[in-house]
């Protein structure tokens, strides 16, 4: 397993204005003298952290707690509102960039589906609208602002941690990190558990990029998730993670660091689980009140779902 980091990587900057200005600066002056920033100008924003998904701020509040940072995405605009109305405070003061924007292959406008009955599956891809659609839910259509990732990352900067929950959209942000010089020490993300292609697609890009350690964390148990103390992330922040929340991270996400082989063995076992027992699995309408089987359904799996932890 790699290396152990020390117990806390990032502090709270004395001038957050000065620090995004920073940024800036570097970034116009190589744009405009027509040159590439090289690696070391690039370099990984160690207090910085990137919340790409948002929706109600559920992550958001952790890591800004935690003394960091924060660039929030989210396209969906009723979101984003609240959002900023929850943290005004920390816009306020530099602390927090929210972006009401979607990731998307272009620069431009692009349709996004918002879904009305669970808010969190807002999505740009219409293969998820159609799935979410047999699940009883309804999208409608709006037209929000799309950005290539590799853009916003170097308008914004390089965070020491990734995370990334859009629906359908995740392996965008991973892909643009092929893009930019620096990468960030964490990335999240939530994998495939439908497409065994997809999710070999999801580790062989994020093993160009040069991430070696993963861990397979099940967001059913998020909620009951207690931050370290002394803090490997960070400050130390009593919290406790409400439902939505992607959880600890970095070194304090729970779980050994694996090996890729490793990683892949255990996606294997969650694979087999949710095609027998998933949403779209062969057991997945199975009536088990039935006579002699009720009793079998207290022993079914819960239908979980799982983020891949990476780190260089």
């Amino acid at each position: 397993m790699p290396p152990r980091r020390a117990a806390s990587h990032s502090k709270p900057c004395a001038s957050v204005a000065n620090t995004w200005a920073a940024t800036r600066t570097l970034r116009a002056y190589a744009a405009c003298s027509g040159r590439q920033l090289s690696r070391n100008e690039e370099l990984v924003e160690t207090d910085l952290i990137y919340d790409v998904g948002a929706h109600q701020g559920e992550d958001t509040d952790f890591y800004l707690k935690k003394g960091f940072r924060v660039v929030g995405i989210e396209a969906n605009a009723t979101l984003h509102r609240l959002v900023s109305e929850k943290f005004a405070g920390h816009e306020q003061s530099g602390r927090l960039r929210l972006l009401n924007i979607a990731v998307a292959p272009a620069d431009g406008p692009m349709t996004f589906y918002e879904n009305e009955t669970v808010s969190v599956w807002g999505t740009t891809s219409l293969d998820w609208v159609l799935r979410n659609e047999k699940r009883g839910t309804r999208s409608v259509e709006t037209v929000v602002q799309g950005r290539r990732f590799e853009n916003v990352l170097r308008e914004y900067g390089v965070p020491y941690y990734l995370k990334i929950d859009i629906e359908g959209a995740d392996i965008l942000c991973v892909e643009a990190l092929q893009r930019v010089a620096d990468k960030p020490k964490y990335v999240s993300l939530e994998s495939s558990i439908t497409s065994w292609n997809g999710l070999l697609h999801e580790f062989s890009v994020l093993r160009e990029l040069g991430y070696r350690w993963f861990k397979v964390v099940n967001q059913l148990e998020v909620m009951r998730q207690i931050p370290p103390n002394p803090a490997l992330e960070g400050r130390y922040v009593d919290y406790k993670f409400p439902d939505g929340s992607s959880g600890l991270f970095g070194e304090e996400a729970p779980g050994p660091w694996l090996t890729e082989d490793q990683a892949l063995r255990k996606y294997r076992g969650i694979f087999l689980e949710y095609r027998l027992f998933g949403n779209d699995g062969l057991f997945a309408n199975f009536n088990w009140k039935r006579p002699l089987l009720w009793r079998f359904e207290r022993l079914l799996p819960e239908r979980k779902w799982h983020d891949t932890h990476a780190s260089l």
